[in-house]
């Protein structure tokens, strides 16, 4: 059963801690809508958070001001971890957005209480900070969040945009400040790409 080590350390310290790491792996099976480069399938939520780390590292030079690397990408790796419970919302989901913070929050208060309670504060409070983005790391965190998926529905002709016939006034409402408040010259890319899939019939205008 996954968080529930079948043979546990005997140190109650490390037993949380492996059994954290256990539940976690149940982030593989939480799956996103947008598709991954190829188109052969759709992300689930632990690649999505793996490949965020990587384009933290790889994007760092364009934050909007100094960032955090390691903490940026520690904020990455976490920041999803409630989907376990609360499942992947849909950016453009109005229903479900209605209580996504609730379930989100009831998500972030199970697992990260499974930690010992010290390192369990610790990671809390850096998924709050993600959430919030009211700091430089998050906001470039928060950035690169956003940028990742328009990449992905352009390399994959439209993928989500396209699927749930999506406008580029929808798609700039949603991505515009975010993006922009995190990294100027990749809201500047975003704006490109957004662009050339209209023309290219990827996204309605």
């Amino acid at each position: 059963m996954s968080g529930v080590p079948l043979f546990p350390p005997t140190d109650p310290h490390l037993a949380a801690q492996v059994g954290f790491v256990l539940e976690i792996d149940r982030l593989k099976g939480v799956v996103r809508r947008n598709l991954i480069a190829d188109a052969s399938r759709r992300e689930n939520t632990a690649e999505h958070s793996w490949h965020l780390a990587m384009l933290a590292g790889t994007l760092a030079e364009h934050a909007a001001t100094d960032v955090d690397v390691a903490r940026v990408t520690r904020m990455l790796l976490i920041h999803d971890l409630v989907e376990i419970d609360a499942g992947d919302t849909f950016y453009y989901d109005s229903v479900a957005e209605v209580d996504q913070a609730e379930r989100e929050q009831r998500g972030a208060d199970r697992i990260f209480g499974l930690l010992p309670a010290a390192q369990g504060s610790e990671l809390r409070a850096l998924w709050e900070e993600f959430e919030a983005r009211e700091t430089p790391d998050a906001r470039f965190a928060k950035a690169i969040d956003r940028f990742q998926p328009c990449l992905l529905n352009f390399h994959t002709e439209g993928g989500t945009w396209r699927e749930y016939d999506l406008t580029r006034t929808e798609v700039l409402a949603k991505q515009g400040g975010t993006i922009e408040d995190g990294s100027p010259s990749l809201w500047a890319y975003t704006l490109e790409l957004i662009d050339e899939a209209v023309r290219r019939g990827y996204l309605k205008p």
